[in-house]
């Protein structure tokens, strides 16, 4: 599928983000959750989004000029911006007319090693299309990462053709993180392989790699992968990574120790500092070595964005400070 684009270290320019932007409500209870009552929880409204998380990760990882291409709703627009700011993101925010932004609602297991459920409303963040992308989005990027999640709508998967289209065209490399098993299996392994025609990196979870090659074992999935995208990386969490080319695994990078509290957006921060690290020359291997150290420190905080200008200011809709 991909050709043409080195995958080895070192592409000069900076990183343009294509993906969703989407409001997260974190709930942590450390009790079994009880129906028709009430269970004590701690409760945050944060930023989040796998695109714009990725986005920010890169940003905190050194990552330079980094900009983020998503659609939110007219009602959160201000404070989504004021929070990719400041985490070093450049944002062109799409501003839907009708779709509000999209929220999720993050239930995260305290007792069980922060194991987290997502109730998803999509909102604006699948409304962006073919119609907010120029070519001139890729002037001055070496790479372009789109979120998986823009699989989940025609407009969508239009727009990821389209924009693996304009890097092919200009010899940028193309990464995709799938995203999300349940959307996923929704789509079918076949066709979400032919929708990711073109591109260079393939960054799944263990569980993503699984589903699509409908092997048992990760690495039997990253070698079978990597006979189709030139790398492939395959995030394990607590095992670490696997990076795979040409049909063979090529590293085993252990995870970093870390102690949990929220694994919300761990994958997302793997996967923005790998791609910081790809694009500052360092080889895949001690690249995914770089995402597992951002994973370990991801998963010490709620919500899926670095500390640093995690909050953004005050909560959706509210106005920014003189």
């Amino acid at each position: 599928m991909g050709g043409g684009v080195s995958t080895g270290g070192g592409t000069a320019g900076a990183l343009l983000v294509v993906g969703d932007v989407v409001t997260d409500v974190v709930a942590v209870h450390h009790a079994p959750l009880e129906r028709g009552t009430d269970t004590e929880a701690t409760v945050r409204v944060l930023p989040g989004g796998a695109g714009a998380n990725v986005a920010c990760w890169a940003a905190r990882w050194g990552c330079p000029g980094v900009r983020l291409l998503g659609c939110v709703g007219a009602e959160s627009a201000g404070w989504h911006r004021r929070a990719l700011e400041a985490a070093g993101v450049v944002p062109r925010l799409v501003v839907h007319p009708e779709a509000a932004t999209g929220t999720v609602v993050c239930l995260v297991d305290g007792a069980s090693a922060a194991e987290r459920t997502f109730l998803t409303d999509s909102g604006a963040s699948l409304r962006l299309s073919p119609a907010d992308w120029r070519p001139s989005e890729l002037d001055g990027a070496g790479h372009v990462h789109v979120s998986g999640y823009l699989l989940c709508s025609p407009s969508g998967r239009d727009l990821v053709a389209a924009v693996v289209a304009s890097a092919r065209a200009r010899g940028v490399r193309v990464s995709v993180d799938p995203a999300s098993v349940g959307f996923l299996r929704e789509l079918g392994a076949g066709r979400v392989l032919a929708l990711l025609g073109g591109v260079d990196v393939l960054l799944p979870s263990r569980d993503e790699a699984r589903l699509l090659t409908g092997l048992s074992g990760a690495a039997d999935a990253a070698v079978e992968l990597s006979r189709t995208f030139p790398l492939v990386v395959v995030k394990q969490g607590a095992d670490g990574a696997l990076v795979a080319r040409d049909g063979e695994v090529r590293a085993r990078v252990p995870a970093v120790p870390a102690a949990a509290r929220d694994t919300t957006g761990a994958g997302d921060a793997f996967t923005g500092a790998f791609l910081a690290a790809l694009l500052a020359g360092s080889p895949a291997e001690e690249a995914a070595r770089e995402g597992c150290r951002a994973g370990a420190e991801a998963v010490g905080a709620l919500g899926g964005r670095p500390p640093a200008g995690r909050d953004g200011e005050g909560r959706p809709g509210a106005p920014a400070r003189s």
